[in-house]
């Protein structure tokens, strides 16, 4: 006799498996950000090695940098301030898609309470960032 195989069971995630995700997306956007802002700060301190610092006048950050997309224009162009800008960007980033992967993760494990809970966090995450 042959053995039926068994039925594709959906598999629910369990607290440690929600855990281990959301641990895994810390550690890779900090590790992420950080190797963005050192490649940028070297890039930054490489080219200006030679000029000395004007610490009588104020300059604060070129209006290219202030906006997402003046600092992804400047990190394609290798630009150090646009690269720590952005690992900046990549760090603050971090805890939304850690919201973001709970969602995922209650969904997965029928819990709405939660889901509806993680939701309200996120969209004031959102509504935040945008405000601000």
């Amino acid at each position: 006799m042959k053995a039926i195989p068994p039925r594709s069971v959906k598999h629910t995630w369990t607290d440690e498996d929600v855990d281990r995700v959301l641990g895994r997306v810390l550690q890779i956007g900090v590790i992420v950000s950080a190797a963005i802002v050192v490649c940028g700060a070297v890039i930054y301190l490489t080219k200006r090695a030679a000029l000395a610092p004007d610490y009588h006048v104020f300059r604060g950050e070129p209006i290219d940098l202030r906006t997402p997309s003046g600092i992804l224009a400047d990190a394609r162009a290798w630009s150090g301030r646009g690269l720590i800008q952005l690992g900046l960007l990549v760090l603050i980033g971090t805890p939304i898609a850690r919201v973001v992967f709970s969602v995922i993760g209650f969904v997965r494990q029928r819990d709405w309470l939660y889901v509806g809970i993680t939701l309200v966090v996120l969209v004031l995450l959102m509504v935040s960032l945008a405000g601000g």
